[in-house]
């Protein structure tokens, strides 16, 4: 394995260990073994000059802006002209070698480098005048910030978000946005984002798919010499093969064999010339370079029947259309239901109840309709919630209708919401499954949370639902009793309040001193005065609170519930205030998070890295030669004992 293989296998390896330790109280190597490899990745990035965004030797600061500055690109970024057949691909080829790569489905960002490092990113736009997007890109968790080459480098790549990651960041979305439709769209948002912290948080990859210019490197007129250039930088290349026209057929083939199993994006394949002077001696036509061709998967289409549309309710309001048809065999697979998206496209298509239509997968992947051959368009479009029976509503936005369910206790809206309100880390209720929480939203028990503390009048109503009886019954009134008595953060982040965590929550009432009135007022500038509270959270809380539907809310449940007072003095003097970093196994703690709990509690506040603003470093080991110690020596940051901090705590 080469250096800079080596130094994204550790900066993976190290941010995972970070994650696990810090976010999920768990460990998968011992303090000795991170910090040993912690010290490898930065003897690396120092030996080879090369920085990955995301390597744990660094902080990247996060920074909001008003717009995003436009830029004109050097040169136009031309389009590619395309075929679906795989021997014009081969003819193409005219007996010269070609470098076949992955076409990424993502958007395309122009980089430049300057002394070793990164100078400027720049989106494609629409192709003369692109964003500039330079903050953002350091956040892309594979991007160098540093490089070894110190001349200007300026390449191109495609900014991507895997499959994993989107699904992931789909999942989490606050209850009040909509799903986005597809990797690119949410990748599009997110490298194009006012504020960097938002990037940082969709996990954007860098794949660079073409070296521009590099001054006074003899790349041996080689397309694949440029690329192997770019990866010993530290770059993450787009997968490619060189290929001739006794291969390339093959290797389409291995392309097309891999989509099932490829995290990245793609819509087809990309075939240059290896050969760079041939390539650019072609020159390029209005729309088009000549020396690149793109390759589009030629659709495998089957001929069925409409038997049904189901209109789907979301948590958005949005109510979807997907179309179930006759089973029939794509791509190897055996597809049933197809997604119509939205009400303009099935207008378009004139779908009909019995119609015959033909199927696809786009990109080989998701099932699509391609075309009516029928087109009866005798649909109706229904005029109520199939999850409530409320009224539905059809909005028009950039000349796309949606169909959306206009009643807001919609169960098919709250369900998620509900789901986080009795959560362990919110409320705290055993016995709510997502399934049980269905079934009384579906009988009526429950329209807002202050009606799940009201649930004992539907007493003999649960006993006799299925799944339910007397003991199972008793025990979730129970539970809601006992969650009666809760403590502020928990309550505040149990409302679900866009982008407010339970770790942001405690800093938000441990600054207003858990008085929740003074939280419903607070201004935006008090609120990002907190330290750990950006301008993104604390719109959130401000908007939240400002919505009369919310504040009606949260009165009902003021009702039901009442709060645990802190204890006086809790907060301890020569804690309060300060920050801590822990490292090193612990002797008298179960663990580091319940030494976190103490701290925070005493009113201090523990980070995950030592830096300037650390006020104490606490290892068992004070003499460990560990890059945490190192680092608070070097700042003359006191390193403190177990025992040390236990008796500040007393």
């Amino acid at each position: 394995m080469n250096k800079t293989d080596r130094i994204h296998e550790l900066t993976e390896l190290l941010n995972r260990a970070s994650r696990a330790y810090y976010q999920e109280d768990t460990e998968i190597m011992s303090n000795f073994e991170y910090d040993r490899l912690y010290d490898e990745l930065k003897a690396l990035e120092e030996e080879t000059g090369t920085v990955l965004a995301n390597s744990p030797t660094l902080n990247v600061g996060y920074e909001a802006v008003d717009d995003l500055l436009k830029e004109a690109h050097e040169t136009p970024m031309l389009s590619l002209d395309k075929t679906k057949s795989r021997e014009e691909l081969r003819d193409w080829l005219n007996g010269k070698e070609g470098l076949l790569s992955w076409k990424l489905d993502g958007l395309t960002i122009v980089l430049t480098y300057r002394n070793g490092a990164l100078f400027k990113a720049v989106t494609r736009g629409n192709g003369e005048i692109g964003e500039v997007i330079t903050n953002n890109a350091r956040t892309f968790v594979n991007l160098p910030l540093r490089i070894p080459y110190q001349g200007e480098l300026i390449l191109r790549g495609e900014a991507v978000i895997g499959y994993r990651d989107f699904e992931a960041i789909n999942a989490s979305l606050p209850e009040a946005e909509a799903k986005y439709k597809n990797p690119r769209n949410l990748c599009s948002g997110s490298v194009r984002a006012l504020n960097n912290e938002v990037t940082a948080a969709r996990h954007v990859r860098l794949m660079a798919f073409s070296l521009v210019r590099a001054e006074g490197v003899d790349f041996e007129n080689s397309r694949s010499c440029q690329l192997s250039f770019l990866q010993e930088q530290g770059f993450e290349t787009v997968e490619h093969r060189l290929v001739d026209e006794g291969t390339i057929l093959q290797a389409v083939q291995d392309f097309a064999d891999a989509i099932e199993h490829n995290d990245i994006p793609s819509d087809g394949l990309v075939l240059t010339y290896e050969d760079i002077a041939y390539g650019e001696s072609l020159g390029r036509t209005a729309k088009f370079p000549r020396g690149s061709i793109a390759f589009k998967w030629a659709d495998e289409t089957a001929e069925t029947t409409l038997t049904e549309v189901e209109w789907s309710p979301s948590r958005t309001g949005l109510i979807n259309p997907i179309a179930v048809f006759e089973p029939v065999e794509l791509e190897g697979t055996t597809v049933r239901r197809a997604s119509v998206h939205n009400l303009s496209i099935l207008k378009e298509l004139q779908l009909g109840i019995g119609d015959h239509i033909t199927v696809y997968k786009a990109n080989m992947i998701i099932p699509q309709i391609a075309e009516n051959l029928t087109r009866s368009g005798s649909l109706p479009i229904p005029d109520e919630c199939p999850a409530c029976g409320g009224g539905t509503i059809v909005k028009r936005e950039n000349d796309v209708e949606t169909l959306l369910c206009d009643n807001p206790d919609c169960p098919a809206k709250k369900l998620k919401s509900f789901s986080l309100f009795v959560s362990r880390d919110a409320m705290n209720i055993d016995g709510f499954s997502e399934m049980t929480l269905e079934k009384f939203i579906g009988h009526g028990f429950i329209h807002e949370p202050a009606d799940i503390f009201r649930l004992s009048r539907y007493g003999e109503q649960i006993r006799e639902m299925e799944g339910f009886g007397e003991k199972s019954c008793q025990n979730l009134l129970e539970s809601i009793e006992r969650a009666r008595e809760t403590e502020l953060p928990r309550f505040l982040y149990s409302l679900g309040i866009p982008n407010v965590g339970l770790s942001g929550a405690k800093l938000i009432c441990r600054y207003f001193d858990d008085d929740l009135q003074r939280i419903r007022t607070a201004s935006p500038e008090e609120l990002t005065g907190i330290e750990g509270v950006g301008g993104v959270i604390a719109g959130s809380v401000c908007d939240y609170f400002k919505n009369g539907r919310n504040a009606r809310m949260v009165d009902e449940l003021l009702q039901e519930v009442r709060f645990k007072k802190a204890e006086a003095g809790t907060e301890k003097e020569g804690v309060a205030g300060k920050t801590f970093v822990i490292t090193g196994s612990l002797h008298n703690f179960t663990n580091r998070s319940a030494l976190k709990d103490a701290i925070e509690q005493a009113g201090g506040k523990v980070t995950g890295s030592v830096s300037a603003q650390t006020d104490y470093l606490i290892n068992n080991d004070v003499n460990s030669n560990s890059s945490k110690n190192k680092k608070a020596r070097e700042l003359m940051i006191p390193i403190l004992s177990e025992e040390d901090i236990i008796g500040m705590l007393r």
